[in-house]
């Protein structure tokens, strides 16, 4: 059957039916408003639970059944314990051996220990995916292997999707490093301590169904409760919910990386001639080797101003801790913590703030924290002359990373890129991202170890930096340096057949990915 696909407003081709459901091609920014009201899940009663508020059941497989597990159901798990996690593999297990076919999986993001689920994906017991896919689930949607089209969101355009009714869960399963039998689960405590559980909280609130899965059971009340009990059906004790070392790691190491150290030295030496490091300022980066070290670098710059940054949006990590108790930053407002720091801070300051992705990036709402953050420092596999950035895909066409928070951090007020100009003799800057993710007028500067360039658009950042030292380049400039150093790149064998959609963060489809074609 021949899908009808239009041409979007960055100019891609993109479907209007995704798996039988209406899809809106993405129509710029701040274009597409919604209408309507939330979704809400059935309403319960207390009189379907127990009167001492003991919502404990045998395991999971009975937590599943009470739930009422069927074919072509929506099952939803989240990935606060990241590489760690062995619950979504075991939700399948169970699913398998009840016969269940036709299954969506909606996780807030997959990881390489999820490759389990491959053999599901091809027997039919989950249709496809609706969330990020890194390494080998990647790989297997890129091939056309799977049954349906994926469809990969941000964060704050998961929570949007299931706010706004576009996915409606069915059966969230909720992991939980802490809990009680009623329900209430925190992420702070507990040999499975991911440090919070934001991601879980759409679940939580608009599921039809809500089970919370703990190996770390504690009597009423577990306080802090970041899951409130209220919403939950059922919950389950088991022995082991995930691998400690591998949900969070012991340290996170700054990169060693004399190129990488060299453009992490250059974004901050950037952001203090701009002018955007100052007293009261925030800020936002990840947990990669260059973007610590430019927080280590932001740091010794406050040092020397004596000035203090108001708020750092994270994953935090243990040298955004440091930051914070040194008393470099004010608040740390956390969306995920990536190291045994970061879950140890959350527990003990008060100053460490758990956040959700609808707090920090809904973008169907009344505000969201992404626009109040004055610095953002992401990554991205490709950016193009347009300024417009991939972080999904690869040059080869392959879906090997997922969206997380990327897009919604696109909002904030300056949105740096501190990327390598090639990686493996590829260029980085090309001509046309292989696929859009965010579009580039909502990305200020790049920076590479062989120069920085500032969209046209930044005329104000232009200004201040015309008699900068700095390598300031025109982004056609790097394009040109990264291909004379490369040479010409080999093209990439794809075909016309849609196997993922990328959603905007209102909703929109902001491009596709196509299934890639074997080299013969």
């Amino acid at each position: 059957m021949t899908i009808e696909q239009k041409i979007n407003a960055v100019g891609r081709m993109v479907p209007t039916t995704i798996n039988g459901v209406k899809a809106i091609p993405f129509k710029g920014i701040g274009k597409y408003k919604p209408h309507g009201k939330k979704h809400a899940p059935y309403i319960s009663s207390c009189v379907d639970f127990n009167s001492d508020g003991n919502k404990l059941v045998e395991s999971l497989s009975e937590a599943l059944k009470k739930c009422g597990l069927k074919d072509g159901m929506t099952i939803s798990t989240h990935h606060h314990f990241r590489n760690g996690d062995l619950l979504a593999n075991e939700i399948f297990d169970i699913a398998k051996k009840m016969g269940i076919k036709n299954l969506r999986w909606f996780p807030s993001a997959s990881f390489p220990c999820h490759e389990h689920l491959i053999q599901y994906l091809e027997d039919g017991t989950i249709s496809h995916i609706e969330g990020s896919m890194n390494g080998v689930l990647g790989k297997f949607c890129s091939e056309g292997k799977m049954k349906k089209t994926a469809i990969l969101r941000s964060h704050g355009g998961r929570y949007q999707a299931v706010q706004d009714g576009e996915v409606i869960i069915d059966i969230a399963v909720i992991g939980a490093g802490c809990a009680d039998s009623f329900g209430n689960a925190n992420g702070l405590y507990g040999p499975s301590a991911s440090g919070l559980l934001g991601f879980a909280l759409a679940d939580s609130e608009y599921a039809d169904k809500v089970i919370v899965v703990t190996d770390n059971m504690v009597p009423f009340p577990c306080v802090p409760w970041q899951i409130q009990g209220n919403n939950v059906d059922f919950t389950v004790k088991v022995d082991k919910i995930g691998i400690p070392e591998k949900i969070v790691s012991g340290t996170t190491q700054i990169t060693k990386s004399p190129d990488r150290l060299l453009i992490a030295e250059m974004t901050a030496k950037f952001c203090e001639e701009a002018g955007l490091i100052k007293d009261g300022f925030s800020f936002q980066a990840g947990a990669g080797g260059t973007a610590l070290s430019i927080g280590n670098f932001f740091a010794d710059i406050m040092r020397r101003k004596g000035i203090k940054a108001r708020f750092a949006r994270g994953g935090s990590n243990k040298y955004l801790v440091d930051a914070l108790e040194e008393g470099l930053i004010q608040y740390i407002l956390d969306g995920q913590t990536f190291d045994l720091e970061g879950v140890r801070s959350m527990r003990v300051n008060s100053n460490h703030t758990w956040t959700s992705p609808f707090t920090s990036y809904n973008y169907h709402g009344k505000g969201n924290f992404a626009g109040m953050v004055d610095i953002a420092i992401l990554g991205a596999t490709e950016v193009d002359v347009n300024f417009n950035a991939n972080v999904v895909t690869h040059s080869d066409g392959y879906l090997l990373h997922g969206i997380g928070g990327w897009q919604n951090c696109l909002f904030s007020k300056t949105v740096i890129l501190p990327v390598p100009l090639f990686r493996d003799r590829i260029p980085v800057v090309k001509d046309e991202v292989t696929t859009i993710c965010g579009p580039g007028e909502l990305i200020d500067v790049i920076v590479t170890e062989r120069g920085i360039a500032i969209n046209p658009l930044r005329k104000d950042l232009i200004d201040i930096l015309k008699d900068s030292k700095l390598p300031i380049k025109t982004i056609k400039e790097l394009k040109v340096e990264a291909e004379t150093i490369c040479g010409p790149m080999e093209k990439m064998r794809i075909s016309e057949e849609v196997v993922a959609a990328i959603k905007w963060v209102d909703g929109t489809v902001i491009d596709v990915v196509r299934k890639v074609i074997h080299k013969v």
